[in-house]
């Protein structure tokens, strides 16, 4: 059997060097919000632990409520973190007053002076309950959790089950108490550890890979549209030409302009403009297909490949969205207005440089801009030598 008490002082010191590591790594970077939440509830937990480490040299029942107390304030700390992560705001609003109510619980069963298996029932319980909770958030149904997320969610079942095994053990034995020896106080202990250990490395990488995918999207999105920026545009056009010469399928190429922008910057302001481009993005996103590739370039300049569409579906396709553009209605200072479009329609050639194509499509783009606006022109053909 391991001592409890020096396992104790173990998940003690391992809670604060995991309080300080992760705060460490949170400060020398803009870390999610949730690792900041995560080290304050490792290190209340630690000191929770410490408490306990030292119940039998100050047999204060002063220090044995502090330690409790501590110890679930760390735990829903611990849920809470994962609440700001997953941006659940409903649970953190609903944590607070139930952590009062576990946390009044206690306090007003030790000032009973309810015997000290009845506490330990009562403890695991509250633990375990925390516990699930975490498992819940984790691996619930529509979380579409990473490898990672999925890992430290069962490994947070594991615990809940042990707590709910010391719990019932601790009902069956009316003379045990947390420094008992046991299998089952030495299996919790040790899965207390490992979830210390997993977790607490686990929270950080969890962090870290949502972290980074933040500043990917932050690389490749254009932050006013939600959609792909210049950069991310071509990257993904390649890839889809590629595919599409592999495939020896057609691909089409659209240019598109919002008419009269410079106007509507002039006549009411900057702000309606950036509402105008936004709208046009969220119109055209709902007429596209999931594999379309729509990047903004630059101002009121969009670009739009269509793989496996040839040039009289990639027509349809830019009809069917000026005409969805034309039907959406901006407000603005002086009355709703309706926006047009006007579109330049190439087909690209499965040798072609891209940004030739995109030059064919600028032309035809050009040519519906001085043929009147509010139209879709086709680009000529792309030039082949061919040699004798």
């Amino acid at each position: 059997m391991i001592d409890i008490r020096t396992f104790m002082l173990v998940l003690g010191i391992g809670n604060i060097g995991f309080a300080l590591l992760m705060a460490g790594y949170a400060r020398g970077q803009a870390s999610h919000p949730a690792m900041r939440v995560w080290a304050i509830a490792r290190l209340v937990q630690g000191c929770a632990h410490l408490a306990g480490w030292l119940r039998p040299d100050l047999p204060s029942n002063g220090v044995a409520a502090a330690a409790n107390t501590a110890l679930i304030i760390g735990t829903a700390l611990e849920l809470a973190a994962y609440c700001v992560f997953l941006g659940l705001r409903r649970w953190l609003s609903a944590l607070l007053p139930l952590t009062l109510l576990a946390v009044m619980a206690m306090v007003g069963a030790r000032a009973l002076h309810m015997p000290l298996a009845k506490l330990m029932v009562l403890m695991s319980t509250l633990l375990g309950l925390y516990s699930m909770a975490m498992a819940w958030l984790l691996l619930r149904p529509g979380a579409h959790g990473s490898v990672l997320q999925q890992m430290i969610g069962w490994n947070n079942l594991v615990f809940a089950i042990a707590m709910g095994a010391r719990a019932w053990y601790g009902v069956g034995a009316p003379h045990t108490h947390l420094f008992s020896a046991g299998a089952i106080q030495s299996i919790t202990f040790l899965t207390g550890y490992f979830v210390m250990i997993v977790n607490g490395f686990g929270f950080l990488l969890l962090c870290k890979e949502k972290d980074d995918a933040r500043m990917i999207q932050l690389a490749t999105i254009d932050s006013l549209t939600g959609l792909i920026n210049r950069h991310a545009f071509f990257d993904r056009t390649d890839s889809a030409r590629a595919l599409s010469l592999r495939q020896r399928s057609p691909i089409a190429l659209m240019m598109i302009d919002l008419d009269h922008f410079k106007k509507i910057n002039d006549c009411f302001g900057h702000a309606t403009g950036d509402e105008a481009l936004v709208l046009f993005a969220a119109t055209a996103r709902a007429t596209l297909r999931d594999h379309d590739i729509m990047g903004r370039l630059g101002g009121e300049e969009f670009a739009l490949v269509l793989p496996a569409t040839d040039l009289e579906g990639a027509i349809l396709a830019a009809e069917r969205l000026r005409m969805t553009v034309a039907a959406a209605v901006l407000p603005t200072s002086g009355g709703d207005y309706s926006m047009t479009i006007s579109v330049g329609v190439v087909v690209i050639d499965p040798h072609e440089h891209i940004n030739a194509a995109l030059a064919r499509a600028d032309h035809a783009l050009y040519a519906a801009k001085t043929g009147g606006r509010n139209r879709v022109n086709v680009g000529h053909t792309q030039l082949r030598v061919v040699g004798r």
